[in-house]
């Protein structure tokens, strides 16, 4: 089976011209197939505060109302994805912005306000794989924003990490699938800072319970496990400037 890589990168790297250029070297000379997903929160926060509209966040999440909906939207799918793909076209790759509208790729519905309510936000229901496949056949590399829609007209915001495993799964249909979560640090860290260079089901759930893994390392781990039973063949959390190294999430 062919091999993709579905790379997904957070927002302080991608909001870092310096790391950001770095990062992208490295994407552009992964061989082969591949997708990226980002980030790019921290820009939205700067614009929003620009515009006079307050950014509210619960537990690291944002709260997206039609205000900061319309600022997310011109971020994410415009900003900092066209900055992306003008620099990965810099490097001598065919790349090409999307968000989860643009050819229905990534189909979410609105969460259901509980406790709270963070309004214009998606849960992936749905990642149009055949479709994604057809553009890596094609030679193009899809950039994927952080923005999902509802089929019913309307755009959802919707997590990076989420999207990069839904994607991942979908593709896993037709090629043998590795997926990259990229961050600040060199992989999941132990309390004395090494890295962890394996993590499964079973030690997942013995981290989180005695505080090792906490945080959004949570969630991220999560989708990596996600990813995994859909299908994916491998999953590394790793930091940005080694894509080689990091730790291992496996079944």
């Amino acid at each position: 089976m062919e091999k993709v890589n579905v790379i997904k990168v957070g927002g302080a790297i991608v909001e870092d011209p310096s790391s950001l250029g770095s990062f992208l070297e490295m994407f552009a000379a992964v061989p082969g197939k591949k997708v990226l997903v980002h980030g790019g929160g921290r820009t939205a926060t700067a614009v929003a505060g620009e515009l006079g509209i307050e950014s509210r966040m619960v537990q690291g999440r944002r709260i997206t109302d039609e205000a900061m909906l319309r600022v997310v939207t011109m971020v994410y799918g415009g900003l900092v994805n066209k900055n992306v793909v003008a620099r990965l076209q810099s490097l001598g790759i065919d790349a090409a912005g999307f968000t989860g509208a643009d050819l229905d790729l990534v189909r979410s519905s609105r969460r259901p306000a509980g406790e709270v309510d963070y309004g214009f936000v998606g849960d992936v229901e749905a990642v149009r794989g055949e479709m994604l496949a057809k553009l890596l056949d094609l030679g193009v590399v899809p950039v994927l924003a952080p923005l999902t829609h509802d089929g019913q007209g309307h755009l959802l915001n919707t997590n990076a990490d989420t999207i990069a495993s839904a994607a991942a799964a979908a593709l896993s249909a037709f090629y043998d699938v590795t997926l990259t979560f990229c961050f600040e640090k060199p992989g999941v860290l132990a309390p004395d800072g090494a890295v962890i260079e394996e993590i499964t089901e079973k030690s997942f759930r013995e981290y989180v319970s005695d505080g090792t893994v906490s945080g959004g390392m949570v969630p991220k781990i999560e989708n990596a496990l996600g990813a995994i039973r859909a299908g994916v063949s491998r999953v590394v959390v790793t930091s940005a400037s080694d894509l080689c190294g990091g730790t291992l999430i496996t079944a």
